[in-house]
């Protein structure tokens, strides 16, 4: 498994956390997790579809799509160029990248949020490979695992980002009408449109310990409400205990964990 980008290139990397100076082949031996504290650093899409499927081998869905350009958007620079730059950067395939293959044994299909592509947000690429992922799905009778990892809607697309929302969420009804199993891990950070729709729908809720879970962050809320938010707000700790996820899993137990999920539904 190969690090991830913000886990820098060296013999040493400095834990977010708690601060210790780690060697960078025990942390990437780790699954990208502190070996001190436990903190877990993000990983890239690409590593998570390795993570979760059997032996890492998976066959990669809906490749070509791309964005385009709708609204002639430019902020520093335009729309079109800041996708190049990205791509160039990240690679190809957007803020999600889907893959099919075995969990344990079982065919599934994971769709897995790139967050180092443009802060993971939600554009129309994320929205038609998520609905693609789930027509599949209905087609042969599969289980859907997504990961979040988004700071929300893409701005960049408008009205387009935020009808992804209802897309999904409608898709995903029909995936539940018809008996299939969705399953939804939250990972850090999981905000704004994301949270909004897909993250919270599963079946069952699981996220990654100390994960950021919500709509909007806790600086907005509190410059809204104008009070002190409770410690640990909006963390998956916190959200677990106020029920709003099923469970909080360790990382190294995540795969044990879904596939088990899964049996429930058989």
């Amino acid at each position: 498994m190969k690090p991830e980008a913000n886990v820098r290139e060296g013999l040493w990397i400095k834990c977010e956390a708690c601060k210790e100076i780690l060697y960078h082949k025990e942390v990437t031996n780790n699954a990208l997790v502190c070996p001190r504290c436990d903190h877990h650093f993000r990983m890239t899409a690409a590593q998570r579809l390795e993570l979760l499927f059997d032996e890492g081998q998976y066959k990669t869905l809906f490749r070509p799509i791309r964005s385009v350009d709708p609204l002639g958007f430019v902020d520093t620079k335009a729309y079109p160029d800041r996708l190049k730059a990205y791509t160039r950067r990240v690679g190809p395939g957007d803020a999600l990248i889907v893959g099919q293959g075995n969990i344990e044994g079982e065919p599934a299909i994971i769709a897995a949020m790139e967050y180092a592509f443009m802060g993971g947000s939600m554009g129309s690429v994320v929205g038609e490979k998520m609905a693609r992922a789930i027509e599949r799905c209905l087609a042969r009778k599969l289980p859907l695992i997504s990961v979040a990892c988004s700071g929300g809607a893409r701005m960049q697309e408008g009205v387009l980002s935020l009808m992804q929302m209802a897309k999904i969420s409608a898709g995903l009804a029909r995936m539940r009408e018809k008996g299939l199993p969705y399953i939804s891990v939250l990972t850090d950070p999981t905000t704004g449109g994301v949270t909004a729709s897909f993250a919270m729908l599963g079946d069952i809720n699981i996220a990654e310990p100390g994960a950021l879970i919500g709509f909007a962050g806790p600086r907005v809320i509190e410059q809204t409400i104008r009070q002190k938010l409770p410690e640990g707000f909006q963390r998956s700790e916190f959200l677990l205990e106020h029920g709003m996820l099923d469970m909080v899993v360790h990382r190294r137990d995540l795969k044990a964990a879904i596939a088990r999920c899964l049996t429930y539904f058989r």
